[in-house]
């Protein structure tokens, strides 16, 4: 430890990591691809109000918007969207929040191609041989129970709408064998989820693409496929979890077989379309990324004998692996590097960063690095996390003093912690904050043993990982047990309300768009998630099962003060979900504050609302500790607490 550090109190340190740094400096990176010597991504800008811009970079390296000011790359079909735009031939289509119509790029500017509709597109692929776009449509009927979802066609020169597959209630991947006389696609039926159990389908096209002879290939409502991919040569990919991890599989026109063995996870949970893991070099080898516990890791596969060889790559973590045109396209990040964008030689793992997320370099030391751990939760379990460590190169904390440590809780609730530099984690570690990001049992990378351990005890073993996971901490001196707070979003947001309403552990909260009332909830959501309660709650009474894990049904237990935000345009979570919530803790005489943003839905978007949320939340936990924070923060009204 350096004799120029100054000491402070934990929580109290200035910091460089400011929401400016956070909003300004960084951008989203999703979904690139690769088309005639050409790159593309998408970036969402939090300075242009969260818009999604869709980017190509020419083969000189120049880079060029294809899609200005108003138009807004994203689509709406499972409210969560993804694959929103398609780029072959030289052509290059995309699908616009507003109104959900599917666009051409060109020197002119986008021009549409469908009729405005009550359809949304996702997930379209370039039928050259009959001149249409195969797309997942969504069909928001007026008067409906629920949208329909079908797999259809769009008509290049028209515009027109053909319906191909229906019957199923959710689809994806619709994906054409290389000779173009072959559809294979992905679906699934309530009440599963795509990541508990899906179907692989193959029917044959007539020469005017209408699908003939449908057959199931693999999966069932136990079995979840993920990303069906074609060979040059016929063969069809394909990643299952039959063997409880997910691994790579082929049907070679006869039959399917189980390519890799891996301990480790080479699918994610769909809740976006475009997710892609693997990519196919050659007829013989393919490139994949796999996560384990507490590792990820690029593998080189033999496709015929299954044996692999670790690839090494400049990231060490990866969300996102393709071969395009010839190109290894990566989205990877490591613990000192945030997630880039990767392009180079697919032979051999050679790569270049293309696009980096975060433009502002931030210095070594003030960079805190999650260390992957494991810890006793639940009668037979363990459960996983990554702890990081207040880091600052000027400032420590007083000698036989713990931090306070703040439990981070992801949503999903499949999704999981990521050691991938992430600022919104430097932003509470360098002001003196330990954080602990916890893989909860229901997390994905731990195969489908652990991802459904969540299942029946849902706000119940979430709940106790973080909790154990936080008590952990204490007795390893990592922590202070007096000051001890949780946060989390969606389903990690539900997690700190019952973290309130059923446990003492903890000193504070912050609640980013929660479930407050389940039975609300479920009866008010959107059809994707309309049936997941019948996993996560268990096969039992439903109503009494809403009942017991609401934490709106228990605000007497309440406690603890928190702090609540909300977007106003949220159709997952509603608003009245958060303001009934607010309601209820407030006449009840718990400290609360509550913070809604005009024109953010699920998930924050746009800078001001990402700045002033995590200000507020700073604001609010100097407050609840007693703690003189450093640099001036916003006022925040904090119900039945005691002005500063």
């Amino acid at each position: 430890m350096s004799e120029n550090h100054q000491i402070r109190p934990y929580g109290s340190w200035e910091s460089l990591v400011s929401t400016e740094l956070i909003t300004a400096g960084s951008i989203r990176l999703s979904s690139p691809a690769a088309d005639q010597g050409s790159l593309y991504w998408i970036e969402g800008r939090s300075k242009e109000q969260g818009r999604s811009v869709l980017i190509c970079r020419d083969r000189m390296g120049q880079e060029l918007d294809l899609t200005p000011q108003p138009f807004n790359v994203r689509s709406r079909v499972h409210e969560y969207g993804g694959a929103p735009w398609l780029a072959a031939a030289g052509r290059c289509w995309f699908i616009n929040f507003a109104d959900q119509r599917i666009y051409e790029t060109g020197p002119a500017g986008p021009t549409p191609l469908t009729e405005k509709s009550s359809r949304r597109y996702a997930d379209m692929q370039y039928d050259q041989l009959r001149g249409r776009l195969l797309t997942v449509c969504e069909d928001h009927l007026e008067n409906a129970e629920e949208p329909r979802n079908t797999l259809g066609a769009v008509d290049l020169r028209t515009g027109q709408h053909t319906e191909l597959v229906q019957g199923a209630d959710f689809y994806s991947n619709p994906r054409l064998s290389p000779t173009g006389n072959q559809l294979a696609w992905l679906s699934w039926n309530h009440p599963q989820m795509p990541w508990d159990g899906s179907e692989l389908w193959l029917a044959e096209l007539s020469p005017e693409g209408e699908p003939r002879n449908p057959r199931r290939l693999a999966g069932s409502s136990e079995e979840s496929i993920f990303q069906p991919l074609w060979g040059a040569d016929g063969r069809l990919f394909f990643v299952s979890d039959a063997d409880g991890w997910w691994n790579l599989f082929c049907w070679d026109g006869h039959a399917c077989r189980q390519v890799t063995r891996e301990k480790a996870e080479m699918g994610l949970p769909q809740w976006v379309f475009g997710m892609s893991t693997y990519g196919l070099l050659d007829q013989v080898t393919a490139i994949a990324s796999f996560r384990g516990p507490g590792l990820a890791q690029a593998l080189r596969i033999d496709l015929d004998s299954g044996q692999t060889e670790a690839l090494e790559l400049p990231c060490s973590s990866i969300e996102h692996l393709a071969i395009e045109d010839g190109k290894l396209l990566v989205l990877g990040g490591s613990a000192d590097q945030a997630l880039t964008l990767y392009a180079g030689n697919a032979a051999t793992g050679t790569l270049e960063p293309i696009k980096r997320s975060l433009s502002v370099e931030l210095e070594s030391e003030w960079i805190a690095k999650g260390t992957y751990l494991e810890f006793p939760s639940g009668e037979s379990d363990s459960s996983r996390g990554y702890y990081y460590p207040p880091c600052n190169p000027i400032t420590r904390g007083p000698d036989q003093h713990a931090p306070p440590l703040i439990v981070m809780c992801h949503g999903g609730p499949t999704a999981s912690a990521s050691p991938v530099l992430d600022l919104r984690i430097q932003f509470w570690t360098s002001r003196g904050f330990a954080v602990l990001d916890v893989d909860y049992r229901g997390s994905t990378g731990y195969g489908r043993h652990y991802r459904r351990a969540l299942y029946g005890k849902w706000g119940v073993a979430d709940v106790e990982d973080c909790v154990n996971g936080s008590r952990f901490l204490c007795q390893q001196g990592l922590a202070d047990p007096d000051r001890l707070l949780i946060r989390g979003s969606s389903a990690g947001g539900y997690l700190v309300l019952c973290a309130a309403a059923f446990h003492e552990q903890f000193s504070a909260g912050a609640s980013y768009y929660g479930i407050g009332d389940l039975e609300s909830l479920f009866g008010d959501t959107h059809k994707f998630e309309s049936h997941y309660d019948r996993s996560l709650l268990g096969d039992g009474n439903l109503d009494w099962l809403c009942q017991q894990r609401s934490p709106a049904r228990h605000v007497e237990s309440i406690h603890m003060p928190l702090i609540m935000f909300q977007g106003l345009d949220d159709k997952v979570v509603p608003p009245a979900q958060s303001e009934n919530m607010f309601s209820l803790l407030e006449k009840n005489g718990v400290p609360v504050a509550y913070l809604a943003f005009e024109g953010e839905g699920h998930g924050f978007r746009k800078a001001r609302t990402i700045a002033d949320s995590l200000q507020s939340e700073l604001a609010f936990y100097c407050r609840i500790l007693g703690i003189s924070p450093a640099g001036s923060l916003p006022e925040v009204a904090i119900k039945n607490f005691p002005a500063s």
